[in-house]
């Protein structure tokens, strides 16, 4: 199965949700009166697209209609998956494109955050990078215990402290081992956070603001999000970003959140991941996403 059928797959869910919604819409006839543009904003808002998202969407696609003249619905059906595709927000710089960089990766518990910096791991050792990984999760014996065995896997080193240790001072003894060593991408795990928590925010504000300080190579706070939260996800994010000013994002493929969160925050989506396999974790393309995400939408030849 290629990876658009495996981003396809996961979000197979959402599209039904979206389809199922159109239909409703266009039983009513194609015509693009106000009830079509009101119905379309709300079908977008169900497939967790997010309200802000949803509206800039639909009045871009009402301005184009009235410039174009375009003729009914079906046209601007034509016309949706470029327009979500330009929604989201396009990074400035890559941190895993091969320049040097320090990625502190931050997300909830159960997020996925340590098996992606594994996998990234993997991926930048076997591109000829030299990577060396921070197990900055002192919290949980489980998260070291898993980072050891990616540090394994990818043949890179590992730096880690006992049970209980300052995150910020395992964050720091990364970077000086990465600068003797020359490593150029040092990918940094921190414990999950609750959002809802502002003490373990304010450790967390600590341990990204040591990192800043003490890196040489540009630094990226990036969140690990799990798609399928739907719009806690979203309220994930917000918090997220307000505390630590986050660059971008990681999600998997399983909602449309995603373009809640890039649209809103303005955070680009750096990778997708489709699931645990070493090459489930990809960089990410709007257009593939909005295409698995609506869906090769033509219910002229459905009905």
């Amino acid at each position: 199965m290629g990876f658009f059928d495996r981003i396809s797959e996961g979000l197979s869910r959402s599209r039904q949700k979206f389809t199922e919604q159109m239909n409703v819409l266009l039983d009513r006839g194609p015509d693009l009166d106000d009830d079509f543009w009101d119905d379309l904003e709300e079908t977008l808002i169900l497939a967790d697209m997010g309200g802000s998202a949803a509206s800039q969407v639909v009045d871009n696609l009402r301005d184009e209609a009235t410039r174009k003249a375009l003729p009914d619905a079906y046209a601007v059906l034509d016309r949706l998956n470029d327009e979500l595709a330009s929604t989201f927000a396009t990074a400035e710089a890559d941190p895993f494109g091969g320049e040097p960089a320090c990625v502190l990766f931050v997300g909830i518990n159960g997020a996925g955050k340590t098996t992606t910096v594994g996998k990234l791991a993997k991926e930048g050792a076997d591109a000829g990078r030299k990577v060396i990984l921070g197990s900055a999760d002192t919290f949980r014996a489980a998260a070291t215990e898993q980072l050891e065995e990616w540090s394994r896997r990818a043949n890179v080193p590992i730096v880690e402290r006992e049970r209980g240790s300052d995150p910020a001072s395992v964050c720091y003894d990364t970077i000086e081992r990465a600068e003797a060593d020359g490593c150029d991408l040092v990918l940094i795990d921190t414990a999950g956070r609750l959002h809802t928590s502002d003490d373990l925010m304010r450790e967390l504000q600590k341990v990204v603001n040591v990192v800043r300080k003490r890196s040489k190579a540009p630094v990226y706070t990036v969140l690990v999000i799990d798609a399928t939260t739907g719009q806690n996800g979203l309220s994930q994010a917000r918090v997220f970003d307000k505390a630590l000013d986050l660059d971008g994002v990681i999600v998997t493929a399983k909602g449309g959140i995603a373009l809640a969160v890039s649209h809103e925050l303005g955070l680009p989506i750096y990778k997708i991941g489709v699931g645990e396999g070493l090459g489930d974790l990809k960089d990410f393309d709007a257009h593939d996403f909005a295409r698995a995400l609506v869906g090769e939408f033509d219910e002229r030849e459905a009905r």
